[in-house]
């Protein structure tokens, strides 16, 4: 007996039978396992892990009963090398902060919630080195489809979104022609018909607030189809204001703020987006400036807060859950990609609300 074992009062007899009495360290749970505890086979825990084929309700739920129970967690990496099959979906958004891409993601995970895949998610932060090095990672682990958001990419992310040979899907815009599949809308005719819409209701003198441009493409687009509207009227943006920043509701009411300085007395202000136009809200609230009588708001996007206002804000509304379910439904219509580019158009409409 050692000095330690003496010092506890144990003997060396003691001690073996205390180790013997611990549990034995439990395997990881295996598909083995699961079939086993279910009764079934196991090529069907594999189809019900995922989700493939017709299974009786009553086996199912036996098999996803021993699944809770046991903790068991398919291992994806070994049935893609297996299979040459990822189970994987990468999704690149440029932001999460602001709504619009949190409802495009909403659309993307009703579309994946019924089937075995799963979206990966990255932010670039309107960054595209960033969103270079982004899809050179994804790529690395053979998804089974890109989602991304625009058209704007480095020519080695171009090359390398091109070269990959999964379906691509470039979502939000229309304006361009695709790598494979673009959904979304065209910004350019939302601009126009913004400036066609404000016309008709008899404004003048237009204002513009407005956020960095490099950053944001497809609010450059629908500034120009502003500006086509107006010139084929007769008329021009008489004032500008914008901003060397990311859009927010501060940088709205302070962008409006220095159109009020400007000695042209403005009609109507257009806004790059509704969070910059609630802040254009907010300023004339501030300043007792009726709206729509003294200065009408227009925005874009259809945000919850612009309705929510005590007046609705006018704007154009976009169909982001639609963006994202259809980005999904096109980029597993067919697993090759075909010769053709697809350009799914999911639409807008003006929201007239009550301040412009």
């Amino acid at each position: 007996m050692s000095g330690d074992d003496a010092a506890c009062g144990l003997k060396q007899e003691d001690v073996m039978q205390q180790k013997q009495r611990l549990p034995a360290r439990k395997s990881k749970v295996t598909v083995r396992d699961i079939a086993l505890r279910a009764g079934v086979g196991e090529s069907t825990v594999s189809r019900i892990m995922r989700n493939k084929g017709p299974v009786a309700e009553e086996t199912r739920r036996r098999v996803m009963e021993a699944v809770r129970a046991t903790g068991y967690v398919p291992n994806r990496i070994a049935g893609s090398l297996a299979s040459l099959d990822s189970h994987l979906v990468g999704v690149v958004v440029p932001s999460l902060s602001n709504i619009v891409f949190p409802e495009v993601l909403q659309g993307v995970h009703a579309a994946l919630r019924a089937s075995d895949y799963q979206p990966v998610i990255s932010m670039t932060g309107y960054d595209i080195d960033l969103e270079e090095t982004i899809v050179r990672g994804l790529l690395s682990w053979k998804p089974a489809a890109i989602l991304i958001a625009g058209f704007d990419h480095t020519p080695a992310t171009q090359r390398m979104l091109s070269e990959s040979g999964i379906r691509i899907v470039e979502m939000m815009d229309i304006d361009s022609t695709p790598i494979d599949i673009a959904v979304g809308m065209s910004h350019r005719r939302a601009g126009y018909a913004t400036g066609q819409y404000l016309i008709e209701r008899g404004y003048r003198q237009f204002g513009y607030v407005g956020h960095d441009w490099d950053a944001d493409r497809r609010a450059r687009l629908r500034y120009d189809g502003i500006c086509d509207a107006l010139r084929d009227a007769g008329l021009r943006i008489s004032a500008h204001a914008i901003a060397d920043a990311p859009s927010s509701v501060g940088v709205g009411r302070e962008m409006t703020a220095r159109l009020f300085a400007e000695p042209v007395k403005l009609d109507v202000i257009i806004y790059s987006n509704d969070d910059m136009a609630v802040g254009g809200v907010f300023q004339c609230l501030g300043a007792g400036v009726r709206m729509p009588d003294d200065l009408a708001i227009f925005g874009f996007n259809g945000l919850d807060i612009g309705r929510e206002l005590p007046q609705p804000l006018a704007t154009v509304r976009s169909n982001r859950f639609l963006i994202g379910r259809t980005s999904v439904e096109k980029a597993f219509e067919t697993p090759e990609r075909p010769q053709t580019k697809t350009i799914v158009d999911t639409g807008f409409e003006i929201f007239p609300g009550a301040t412009a």
